[in-house]
């Protein structure tokens, strides 16, 4: 398959979207992800992959700070989480997530 052709089947929307072009080594213009980069990062997951997890809960909790700060303002985020039974959103998260960039 040519660039042109992988850029064209591509989606850039969705949690996928990255692992897709990860495994296929082509960024979403379309120029190919470096070797070196895409060695770190395979390295840093394989890491990551074997580290123990806490449970399927804070995990969940984590992602839903992560992801929710870049689309929902901070006391709305806070209150769905209080109100999905999740602990409220730390000062570190508020600082880090909603502070001056």
């Amino acid at each position: 398959m040519t660039t042109e052709i992988n850029q064209e089947n591509q989606t850039t929307k969705g949690a996928d979207a990255i692992d897709e072009a990860i495994a296929r080594g082509i960024d979403f213009d379309g120029s190919p992800i470096p070797p070196v980069k895409l060695e770190l990062y395979h390295k840093v997951m394989g890491l990551e992959a074997n580290r123990q997890r806490s449970g399927v809960s804070n995990t969940m909790r984590s992602r839903i700070v992560r992801i929710g700060a870049k689309h929902i303002p901070q006391a709305e985020l806070n209150q769905q989480l209080i109100d999905a039974g999740f602990a409220p959103l730390k000062e570190k998260e508020i600082a880090f997530f909603y502070g001056p960039k």
